[in-house]
């Protein structure tokens, strides 16, 4: 057993040592975004690790996560901007639909910038989020000022989780990734936490 993960840890190292792998996380943070079956921070934290063996470069790994992020972002708003008529229209025949899109709209309103920040962090939740603000037509340059913000601070979380990671075990490039894995799924749980437990609060409050 000990075997395999070494020499799967040996894999990834030699994976993502290629400068090819820059491409393929911008390209995954794309798909991500719009498609979010494969979460992109782990190819992300995989980047930062490699950066901090020394096999690839950490600014390029922010720069292809962020754009990769923001690009994606973008798609997914244009999506649903695209369908906003018909699934508009499709709500606004029943009392509930309307009072269901016009309470999407009224949080986007209070407090889309930060959903915008912290959904980047859920998968799932950006996607459904970004085309929200895309069918609510919201206003192109204050969504692609947030979503910047959303993704360079998601893009340098991840990149620099595993590039300390890296730094720290780079003798044990295997302790490196299991580390960087592990100190990322448990981020991620902590923020599901956190999440529950606010809207847990919100419902209690009249």
């Amino acid at each position: 057993m000990a075997t395999f993960i070494t020499d799967f840890f040996d894999s990834l190292k030699e994976f993502s040592s290629s400068p090819w792998f820059y491409v393929i996380i911008y390209v995954i943070a794309v798909l991500d975004s719009v498609f979010p079956v494969v979460p992109s921070e782990t190819l992300v934290i995989i980047g930062g690790v490699s950066a901090g063996l020394g096999d690839l470069s950490i600014t390029f790994v922010v720069l292809a996560a962020g754009l990769g992020a923001f690009t994606g972002d973008n798609m997914s708003y244009l999506i649903g901007r695209r369908a906003s008529g018909a699934i508009t229209r499709r709500y606004e025949r029943t009392e509930k639909g309307r009072r269901r899109l016009q309470t999407v709209i009224n949080q986007i309103h209070e407090r889309g910038g930060l959903l915008l920040i912290t959904a980047r962090f859920i998968p799932g939740g950006r996607t459904i989020l970004t085309l929200s603000c895309g069918i609510t037509r919201q206003e192109r340059r204050w969504y692609m000022g947030w979503i910047a913000a959303a993704a360079t601070i998601w893009a340098l979380y991840a990149s620099l989780l595993g590039f300390i990671g890296g730094k720290t075990f780079e003798e044990n490039h295997t302790l490196a990734f299991v580390v960087a894995f592990v100190a990322a799924v448990s981020v991620t749980i902590l923020i599901e936490i956190i999440r529950a437990v606010l809207k847990k609060i919100r419902k209690r409050t009249p």
